[in-house]
């Protein structure tokens, strides 16, 4: 197969996605493995469009396939591990997000996903120490401190609760909201110009 052919193929498949045709990007990236079976990109590329049509089991044994052709790659690794807890498969989605992490210490978003499979797990100051490095490494997103929130809320520590919420107001203040109602836990906080 020569290089050009792959050129078109990949530039074909980037197309098709970007019209939203699936289907032919798809049959673009199939191609382009089936010509290099070990070329993770393409691997991951499919495995992300099979994952949108709703086939994650396929999804998740593609990307085991790019994580034999490209270990040391932490995006990969968090993108299995997001499959796999969607999956319900809390364990092994554990076990990718851990690798991610050992990868890129610094990857926010496997840090919360690893606080998620915790979560499921019942394992919850594990959970809590994953959720806390979250939003250290992304103070200003909600997610964590949502999560930590009901946490806090499930295990009956009202006052953790509420500077959550307090937390949240400052930069989020629909989710400070939304936190209110679900927790019962009320700050007084009525977002901006209500009363």
């Amino acid at each position: 197969m020569s290089g050009l052919n792959l050129w078109y193929w990949r530039q074909m498949a980037i197309w098709s996605q970007i019209l939203k045709r699936p289907a032919l990007a798809s049959d673009y990236w199939q191609r382009i493995i089936d010509a290099r079976p070990n070329d993770a990109k393409s691997l991951v590329a499919l495995a992300l469009l099979k994952c949108a049509g709703a086939d994650k089991t396929e999804a998740i044994a593609l990307l085991s396939r790019a994580l034999q052709a490209d270990p040391n790659n932490a995006g990969f690794w968090f993108n299995q591990g997001f499959l796999q807890q969607e999956q319900g498969l809390h364990e092994p989605a554990l076990h990718s997000f851990e690798q991610a992490i050992t990868l890129d210490p610094k990857l926010d978003r496997a840090w919360y996903g690893k606080g998620l499979s915790l979560i499921k797990l019942q394992r919850l100051s594990e959970a809590e120490a994953a959720l806390k490095r979250n939003t250290d490494l992304q103070p200003m997103s909600p997610y964590g401190w949502y999560q930590l929130a009901h946490l806090y809320h499930r295990q009956g520590l009202t006052e953790r609760t509420a500077k959550m919420i307090r937390t949240v107001s400052g930069f989020e203040p629909k989710v400070a909201e939304q936190l209110q109602r679900e927790t019962g836990v009320d700050i007084g906080y009525r977002g901006p110009g209500r009363q």
